[in-house]
């Protein structure tokens, strides 16, 4: 593959926003995922805050060396994703991507910090550690404490124009469905 970051060069911000979170999303989900490897944690674990600060500089207005980072960060999480798989972000985000139509890039983006801080209250030994983790690297770019980290992602996000899993056509009485649809190939 060719990677080449100037072809992203003034992207629409809201692409920007959906398609960086979804790159984060890639480099998070391999991090923490039971497959992760030496190999994947040297590929995911630094660009989890490399990819964030990057975003938010792109936030602020267009930057070569942002977009280069990003890309850096992006397929990093192609590499890690390959070999350790994705969670419940991508689960969850392809059927409410079937069910509404809404790009891959906002539903990651308006999953990301929801689905880290249940996974955070769920989890326990190494999974709770490398979530852990991902909370304090997030922290450190958001200026956020750890346990916050999750809940200030989505604040960020929300403020610089990602729409929420509301506003995408979700509706409250749909999660069951989209939980049971997420399961589906665990299921049978």
């Amino acid at each position: 593959a060719i990677v080449d970051p100037a072809l992203t060069d003034g992207c629409p911000k809201a692409v920007t926003l959906a398609s960086g979170l979804d790159a984060v999303t890639q480099v998070i989900e391999p991090f923490v995922s039971v497959k992760a490897t030496p190999y994947t944690d040297a590929l995911a674990r630094p660009a989890i805050a490399e990819g964030m600060r990057a975003l938010m500089r792109l936030m602020q207005g267009e930057d070569g060396q942002a977009r280069d980072r990003m890309a850096w960060v992006s397929l990093c999480g192609g590499l890690a994703l390959a070999n350790a798989g994705l969670g419940a972000v991508h689960g969850f985000a392809g059927v409410i991507g079937g069910m509404t139509g809404a790009a891959h890039g906002v539903i990651c983006g308006a999953l990301l910090g929801p689905v880290l801080q249940a996974n955070r209250a769920a989890a326990t030994g190494v999974a709770r550690a490398r979530l852990d983790e991902v909370c304090v690297s997030l922290a450190e770019v958001l200026g956020s404490s750890a346990a916050e980290a999750p809940s200030a992602l989505q604040a960020w996000a929300w403020a610089e124009g990602l729409p929420g899993l509301a506003a995408l056509g979700v509706s409250e009485d749909q999660h069951q469905a989209i939980a049971m649809a997420a399961l589906w190939p665990l299921g049978d």
